[in-house]
């Protein structure tokens, strides 16, 4: 008999892959989302519940709100999807039913993994390479950076940070010069800072992906990513699984050891083209956005992680999976194709030999049958993907 989960953020296309797995494994899903209907919400088979506060403006209220929704439903499993959800709970992890399974890493590892300063030195000890690094605090804005930096990028320490009592998501921005650096430093808040001044690394985008439990890795998984948006870096729209180099499997192990992480998390890294060597960018400690891809290949992450937090044991330890399976978000690869065509390579931060407009056309027409998965559209559960191309061609707000 299935039991009853809740997954967090239905606006996600994590939320989606998982509410998919869980329902097919049985289980009673329910996702939470404070806009309504969501993309994980119209999925078939799922319970919608409706959330008034959001965990950017009131994570203590959102956090309240959730334990309502798990006391009032009977949930036995919690799944927040986003940065914002994830560090809410855990910070108010008292505001929520004591027998609830929140089955994550404690906070203070969380915010451990989530700081990008403190994960360089953790991924140097544990055999990644880390790009080359200047740390910037509020007062280094007139400091004179060696040019040999340049194309950089600025990562501020967290992705989320609290300013004027409200959580704010904040990205890279990426710099080609010293001038530019300092007008992206003057837009940021206080709290962004220290920020880390990164030579822009070359290379293929590629991830490790992992379920940690009790101190051991239940299953892992790797893809590349083979379209991003945008264009120079970003969230991946096409990706294919991929066998996991050895180097990178030992590293990120030895990386998640330091960290004792339970889980799930995905190592972000860009692989060297001179020397095959992994440049560590970051980790998050929590559902990614393409996760259907591993479920697609043979890596059932969400029921694998349930069931570790129910205490049964996983349906398979360490399970293989497919590799060579392609997974495509058709509308980001829209997004992807329409930057390539209106924006210039120096607009995208790419260099001037990058792909040409005609091949961007040719490869977003150019379909792999057999190796292709569309990620949203489903035969069997076609209103996920009909209600983000409402939303997409203003039908839907």
């Amino acid at each position: 008999m299935g039991s009853q989960i809740l997954i967090t953020d239905g606006t996600e296309r994590a939320a989606l892959a998982s509410a998919r797995a869980l329902v097919a494994a049985g289980h009673t899903v329910h996702v939470a989302a404070v806009r309504q209907p969501s993309l994980a919400g119209v999925s078939r088979g799922v319970h919608r519940c409706v959330l008034a506060t959001d965990p950017f403006a009131d994570p203590a209220g959102y956090a309240s709100e959730v334990g309502r929704i798990i006391t009032d439903r009977g949930i036995s499993v919690l799944l927040p999807m986003t940065d914002a959800s994830v560090e809410a709970l855990l910070e108010h992890r008292h505001t929520l039913p004591p027998s609830i399974n929140l089955p994550l890493a404690d906070l203070a590892t969380y915010r451990r993994a989530s700081d990008k300063l403190q994960v360089l030195e953790l991924a140097r000890t544990a055999g990644f390479e880390v790009p080359e690094t200047v740390v910037l605090n509020c007062s280094d804005q007139d400091v004179a950076w060696p040019d040999r930096l340049f194309p950089a990028v600025l990562k501020p320490h967290r992705s989320v940070v609290a300013v004027a009592g409200k959580r704010r998501t904040l990205g890279v921005t990426f710099v080609r010069s010293a001038a530019e650096c300092r007008a992206a430093l003057a837009l940021l808040p206080p709290a962004a800072f220290p920020v880390m001044l990164q030579r822009r690394v070359a290379g293929v985008g590629e991830g490790l992906f992992a379920l940690r439990w009790e101190g051991h890795t239940v299953a892992r998984f790797a893809h590349r990513r083979l379209r991003e948006k945008p264009p120079a870096g970003g969230v991946s729209v096409y990706r294919e699984s991929i066998d996991p180099d050895p180097r990178l499997v030992s590293a990120g192990e030895r990386l998640l050891d330091a960290l004792d992480w339970k889980g799930v998390a995905m190592i972000e890294c860009k692989r060297d083209p001179d020397t095959g060597r992994h440049i560590i960018m970051e980790i998050n400690g929590r559902f990614w956005g393409s996760v259907q891809l591993a479920i697609d290949a043979g890596i059932n992450f969400p029921v694998l992680l349930v069931q570790c937090a129910l205490g049964q044991a996983p349906t398979a330890a360490s399970p293989r999976y497919r590799v060579g399976v392609r997974s495509r978000w058709f509308w980001g690869d829209v997004d992807h194709l329409y930057l390539r065509l209106t924006r210039s390579p120096a607009q995208l931060h790419v260099a001037d030999d990058y792909d040409s407009r005609l091949r961007a056309v040719l490869r977003f027409l150019t379909i792999h049958p057999g190796r292709d998965r569309c990620e949203v559209w489903r035969w069997g559960d076609p209103a996920p993907f009909l209600f983000e191309t409402s939303q997409r061609i203003g039908l839907l707000r």
